[in-house]
C-alpha cells in the first residue's frame, strides 16, 4: 500500500500525539474510565509494506479471511516472520536513517463499541508498547503515527469516534529510523506488545500532574507539592491527602495550577519499608488516586544517602522477556519476578534497556524496590559496523544531527512517564550509545526538570568524533563488568570525585556467575560504591514444544537458521526461561544476605552479628536458628531472638554450644524471618553463615587383611586378592577393570582429567585451552613399575600428558597402592608446564555401571560449588539421585561439582558401593553424562546419557568467574600451581564385605 514515510524521517518522530503526560488512570464514578481493548484482532502479514492490501483501514474492509492474533502479542511468536537474536550488531545495513525495503510489517483491525454518551466524553488511544512504529486509523480516518517502541503513544480520537460501532485499524511496521536508537540486547520481536485502550474523559480534565514529595528540617517536614497541566485553567481540583493508614490527613483545593500541603514528622518510604500516602485527586467528573512516597536521594561527599541513610544497590537487570509471549508481560509474570527476587535479597532492579511497563512502577513502589528508569535508546551497532570500534565511532548516531531531537524525545517520554513513581530513584539516559551533543542536552534537561533523583549514563566513558564530553550533569560514575582491581583503582585515585556504581556486572550466562562474594566485599567495604545490578535476570529462550524426552525445547540465536546472530548469549540469567532459579541466583541470595556473621571465640561462643539491612531493626526482621553439625549431623540446636539491634550496626551475641570432641564440625547461623511477608512465609531462610569449629577429618587407613598377588602379562598387570580381581593397564597408566565380590566397579579405563565441558564464561579462556590441546590429551606412559609388598602390590607409573603435535602440559608420577582388602590408595604428583595456559582442572574420570546412581558425600552442597562459587552451599552431608546432582543449563556445560568434598560413597540398589575419601578435600562430580557429550551438544534437550555413571575426582577445579562478558578469572582461582600432590583412597563394599 501507498504509506507516508514517516518511518525514514527523523524529522517526524509523531504525529498526532498529545504531549508526553505521567502515567495514571482515571477514575469514573467508582468505576475506571478504561476500555481495554486488548484481545484477538484480524492480522495480515506482509514481508513488506507494498504488501499490504490497499485501504485496509478503511470500514467495512473485509478482512474475514485474515488470521486472528493475540493483542498485545509479538507476531513471530504465531508463525509470521522469523525469530532473530541479536546482541550489538545492527540487523540491517547501516544507512541511518535508512532501514531495509523489505520491512516487515503487520496490518491490525479492530472493532470497538462506544456508547451514545461515551462520544460526549474526550477520548483518547493508547498504546503502552508497539515495536518498532506504527500508524493509525479510526474509521477509515488517519489518526497519527508514532515510534519509540517501550514508550506510551497517546492519540486524542474525539472527533473520530462515533456512538455504536468504530473500526481501529493499525500498521506497525518492523524497522524505522528509530531502529538505529533501538540496538539494545535481545530477540528482534515485532507488533503491539503492550495494552491498548481507550480512556473516556471529561472536557475538563487534568492532563498531566507532577508530585514532588520532598523532606524538609533534616526528614522531620514533608512537603508536598503537586503542579498541574489542565485541559481548562478554570477548572476546580479537590484533593485528600491521606496517611499509609488510610486516615485523612489533608484536605485542599485550587483552580490556579498547584497544590501544596506541610507534614510533620512523615512516615518515610524505603525498599525495606514501602510506606506510600495516598493522593486523590477529583475535579468533581473524575478522580485520580496516586500513592507515593517520602524519600529523599542525595550524594554527600562522593557517598550516595537514602533519607540520610547510605545504601547499596544489590540489584539485577531486568529484560521484559517471557518464553511463550516474548516481549509481552502481564501483571501475573512480572509479579513472579518480584516475588523471586523478594525472595532472593534483591532490592533494585534497572530497566535495562527501555522503561519496563508503566504499572511494573506502581509494584515496585508497593512491594519496595529501588529503580534504575532507562530511557529506550541504545545505539550498540555504532561501534560494530566496518572499521567501527567504542574507540572511534561509538557516538555516530548520537553525534549525528539528525537523530538530536529524536534522542531528546525519548529521555522525556521516559521520564515524563515515570516521573510520579517514588521508587525511580535514578535516571538513565540510554544504553551503550557512545556519547554526544545530543546526549550531554538531554541530560541537562532531565537535572533541569527534577533535580530530586540522580542521573547515571554508562556511556559518557567514551570520546569519540572529537567531542570532549561534559559529564558535569550525571551524579554517578558508572560502569560495566570491571574487575574488582579496577573498582579499586577507581576509588584510590584522587580525582574520582562522584560515587561508583556497576549497572552491569558478574555475567550470569549458563554456570556462573563466579566471584559474587568478592564483589560484594568491595561494596560493603566502600562507601564511595553504590553497589551494582547483576546481569541479567532471565534467560532469553523463545519455547518451542517438549522434545521427545520430556524436556523443553528452548531455542535461542542460530536456531531459526539467521544468518546474523549471537548465539546462546541471550541465555545469560539468574534464572531459566520459566523462571526456575539457577544456582547462580542462590549464590546471589546469600552473598546478598541481610546479616553477616564473624567468629571471635570459639570456646566461649562468641559472634559479632551485623545487621545489613539499611532501616530495618534486626528483631523486627529475622532471629537466628543455630545447630551444630559433626559429620554432616545435626548434634545440638538452638533459636536466638536478637534485641536491640538497629539497621547498619554490629553487636556481639554468646551462643550457646558445644564443640564435639572428633569428627568435621560446623556451627551453622540461619537467619529466618520472624513473620509472614511479601511472598516470604514465616520461618523462611533468607542467609546463612557457617563456621568450621573443626576442619581435621580424622585419619583413616584402608583395610589391609587378607592375601593379594600380582601377575604381569605383557600390556596389563593384574592384582587379586581373596575376593577381587583388578587390571591395570600400561598404556593408560590406570586401571581399566575393577570387580570385587562380583561386582563390576569398572570395566573402562581410568583416565586422567585437565579438561571440563566448557562453561559459558570459559568462552575465552577455552580458546587457549584448546590452543595447548587440554581439550584432547594423551596419555604418554614412559615408565611403569610393579612391586609386590608384604600386604600390598604397589605400581609405579611415570607418565605425560599432550596432545598431537604439542608439548607436554603436565608431567607425573603415580602411584597406585592396592592392599590386600582390596583398598586402592593413589598419590599423584605432577608438575605443570608453566609456559602454557592454567588448567581446567586436574584428577581422575572413571566410568562406572549406570545402576551406580545413589550419591552420599560431606562436602559443599546441596548447590553445585566451585572455589569462587560457594556461598549458597554449605559444609555438611548430602545425599541423593545422581540426576540431582546435574544443572541441566540449556546449553550443557561443566555443571555439578562439589567443591572442598572430605568424603563420598557412590552406591548402586544392591548395597554395592565405592567410598572415597582423602587427607586433604577434593573436588567431586558425578553425572549420567561425559564432559565430550556435554560439550559436543547446543541444547541440553539433545543429550544422550552415558552408558556409565561419570565420576570425576578432582585435585582442584578452575573458578568459574564471568568472563563470558567480564574480566578474566582472577589468579587466585586459576588452577595454575605449578605443582601438584594429589592423594586419595578407593574402598569397595558389597553386602557380603560389610
Amino acid at each position: 500500500m501507498k504509506l507516508e514515510n514517516y518511518y525514514e524521517d527523523p524529522e517526524v518522530l509523531h504525529v498526532g500525539t498529545t504531549k508526553e503526560r505521567s502515567y495514571y488512570i482515571p477514575q469514573r464514578d467508582k468505576s475506571v474510565s478504561k476500555v481495554l481493548l486488548n484481545g484477538d484482532w484480524r492480522f495480515y502479514y506482509s514481508d513488506d509494506p507494498d504488501g499490504i492490501p490497499e485501504g485496509f483501514y478503511k470500514k467495512g474492509f473485509q478482512a474475514d479471511d485474515w488470521h486472528t492474533i493475540p493483542v498485545p502479542g509479538c507476531w513471530q511468536n504465531y508463525g509470521f516472520d522469523t525469530h532473530q537474536y541479536v546482541c550489538n550488531y545492527y540487523p540491517f545495513p547501516y544507512r541511518p536513517p535508512y532501514v531495509p525495503g523489505r520491512n516487515p510489517c503487520g496490518a491490525y483491525i479492530h472493532t470497538f463499541f462506544l456508547k451514545g454518551n461515551s462520544v460526549e466524553k474526550r477520548q483518547y488511544l493508547n498504546f503502552e508498547g508497539v515495536d518498532s512504529c506504527f500508524y493509525v486509523w479510526i474509521n477509515g480516518q488517519f489518526a497519527g503515527y508514532s515510534q519509540v517502541s517501550h514508550s506510551t503513544s497517546e492519540f486524542e480520537i474525539t472527533d473520530l469516534v462515533t456512538a455504536g460501532e468504530n473500526t481501529l485499524a493499525v500498521l506497525v511496521l518492523k524497522w524505522c529510523d528509530g531502529s538505529y536508537l533501538e540496538d539494545q540486547d535481545k530477540f528482534r520481536m515485532s507488533g503491539i506488545f503492550r495494552d491498548v485502550y481507550l480512556l473516556e474523559r471529561p472536557q475538563k480534565h487534568i492532563r498531566d500532574f507532577f508530585v514532588h514529595a520532598r523532606l524538609e528540617n533534616g526528614l522531620d517536614k514533608g512537603v508536598v507539592e503537586v503542579e498541574f497541566e489542565n485541559t481548562d485553567n478554570n477548572m476546580t481540583i479537590m484533593a485528600v491527602l491521606e496517611t499509609p493508614e488510610q486516615k485523612v490527613l489533608e484536605k485542599g483545593e485550587t483552580n490556579k495550577g498547584n497544590l501544596k500541603f506541610s507534614i510533620v514528622n512523615p512516615i518515610l518510604w524505603n525498599a525495606e519499608q514501602p510506606r506510600l500516602y495516598q493522593l486523590t485527586l477529583d475535579t468533581g467528573e473524575e478522580q485520580i488516586i496516586h500513592k507515593f512516597g517520602f524519600r529523599k536521594i542525595e550524594v554527600i561527599d562522593s557517598v550516595v544517602y537514602l533519607n540520610k541513610v547510605p545504601v547499596k544497590m544489590r540489584g539485577v537487570n531486568h529484560h521484559d522477556s517471557d518464553p511463550v509471549t516474548g516481549f509481552v508481560m502481564n501483571r501475573e509474570q512480572a509479579l513472579k519476578d518480584l516475588a523471586l527476587m523478594k525472595q532472593h535479597n534483591i532490592n533494585a532492579i534497572r530497566t535495562s534497556h527501555y522503561p519496563s511497563s508503566p504499572w511494573l512502577m506502581e509494584m515496585c513502589d508497593e512491594l519496595g524496590f529501588y529503580v534504575l528508569d532507562e530511557a529506550d535508546l541504545e545505539a550498540h551497532g555504532s561501534a560494530e559496523f566496518y572499521g567501527g570500534s567504542c574507540e572511534k565511532t561509538y557516538g555516530d548516531v548520537v553525534q549525528n544531527p539528525i537523530f538530536y531531537e529524536a534522542v531528546q524525545d525519548r529521555v522525556r517520554r521516559c521520564i515524563h512517564r515515570d516521573k510520579n513513581r517514588t521508587s525511580v530513584i535514578i535516571w538513565s539516559l540510554g544504553n551503550e550509545s557512545g556519547y554526544g551533543e545530543s546526549m550531554e542536552a538531554a541530560g541537562r534537561w532531565v537535572k533541569s526538570f527534577d533535580p530530586d533523583r540522580l542521573l547515571q549514563y554508562e556511556g559518557s566513558i567514551w570520546e569519540t568524533g572529537g567531542h570532549k564530553n561534559d559529564i558535569s550533569m550525571l551524579d554517578l560514575y558508572t560502569k560495566m563488568y570491571d574487575s574488582t582491581a579496577e573498582i579499586e583503582n577507581y576509588l584510590n585515585n584522587p580525582e574520582s570525585k562522584k560515587p561508583y556504581m556497576l549497572i552491569e556486572y558478574a555475567h550470569a550466562m549458563g554456570n556462573g556467575p563466579g566471584d559474587l562474594e568478592d564483589y560484594q566485599r568491595i561494596f560493603e567495604n566502600s562507601p564511595r560504591v553504590f553497589g551494582g545490578f547483576v546481569w541479567e535476570w532471565c534467560d532469553h529462550g523463545i519455547f518451542m514444544g517438549k522434545a521427545d524426552n520430556g524436556k523443553a525445547r528452548y531455542f535461542y540465536g542460530g536456531d531459526f537458521k539467521e544468518e546474523l546472530h549471537d548465539d546462546n548469549f541471550c541465555m545469560d540469567g539468574l534464572v531459566y526461561p520459566d523462571r526456575t532459579p539457577h544456582t547462580g541466583l542462590k549464590e546471589y541470595q546469600n552473598v546478598l544476605r541481610p546479616v553477616r556473621a564473624v567468629l571471635l571465640n570459639q570456646d566461649n561462643g562468641e559472634i559479632e552479628i551485623e545487621n545489613k539491612m539499611d532501616f530495618t531493626a534486626l528483631e523486627e526482621r529475622l532471629y537466628i536458628h543455630y545447630t551444630v553439625e559433626q559429620d554432616g549431623a545435626v548434634v545440638y540446636g538452638k533459636d536466638l531472638y536478637p534485641e536491640h539491634h538497629p539497621a547498619h550496626t554490629k553487636k556481639n551475641y554468646l551462643f550457646d554450644y558445644t564443640v564435639p570432641s572428633s569428627g568435621i564440625c560446623t556451627l551453622n547461623l540461619e537467619y529466618r524471618t520472624l513473620k509472614k511477608e511479601y511472598f516470604i512465609e514465616k520461618d523462611t531462610v533468607v542467609g546463612f553463615d557457617q563456621f568450621i569449629l573443626r576442619g581435621e577429618a580424622q585419619e583413616r587407613s584402608p583395610e589391609v587383611q587378607g592375601g593379594i598377588g600380582k601377575e604381569e602379562q605383557g600390556r596389563f598387570i593384574h592384582i587379586k586378592g581373596s575376593d577381587f580381581t583388578y587390571r591395570f593397564d600400561r598404556y593408560a597408566g590406570a586401571f581399566d577393570r575393577i570387580i570385587c565380590d562380583g561386582c563390576i566397579y569398572t570395566m573402562e579405563p581410568v583416565q586422567y582429567n585437565i579438561w571440563r565441558a566448557p562453561t559459558d564464561n570459559d568462552r575465552l579462556a577455552k580458546l587457549e585451552w584448546q590452543k595447548a590441546g587440554y581439550d584432547r590429551v594423551q596419555v604418554c606412559v614412559k615408565e611403569t613399575k610393579a612391586e609386590q609388598l608384604e600386604e600390598s602390590v604397589r605400581i609405579w607409573v611415570s607418565l605425560d600428558l599432550a596432545a598431537a603435535h604439542i608439548q607436554p602440559c603436565l608431567e607425573a608420577e603415580a602411584e597406585w597402592l592396592i592392599y590386600a582388602g582390596g583398598a586402592i590408595t593413589v598419590n599423584i604428583r605432577a608438575k605443570r608446564n608453566m609456559n602454557m595456559p592454567y588448567l581446567p582442572r586436574f584428577g581422575i574420570r572413571m566410568f562406572m555401571p549406570k545402576e551406580f546412581t545413589k550419591v552420599s558425600y560431606l562436602g559443599y552442597g546441596p548447590w553445585e560449588s566451585y572455589c569462587d562459587k560457594h556461598q549458597a552451599s554449605r559444609l555438611g552431608r548430602f545425599c541423593g539421585d545422581v540426576k540431582d546432582l546435574y544443572e541441566d543449563y540449556i546449553k550443557p556445560q561443566e555443571n555439578g561439582s562439589h567443591y572442598h568434598t572430605y568424603e563420598m560413597i557412590l552406591s548402586d540398589d544392591l548395597g554395592n558401593q565405592m567410598e572415597v575419601f582423602s587427607k586433604d578435600t577434593f573436588s567431586m562430580q558425578v553425572l549420567p553424562y561425559t564432559q565430550e557429550e556435554l560439550a559436543s551438544k547446543r541444547h541440553n534437550f539433545e543429550l544422550q546419557e552415558a552408558d556409565h555413571t561419570v565420576l570425576c575426582l578432582d585435585y582442584k577445579m578452575s573458578g568459574i568467574g564471568s568472563q563470558s562478558c567480564g574480566p578474566e578469572l582472577k589468579e587466585e582461582y586459576q588452577l595454575s600451581d605449578e605443582r601438584i600432590n594429589y592423594q586419595f583412597n578407593l574402598c569397595f563394599k558389597t553386602l557380603r564385605r560389610k
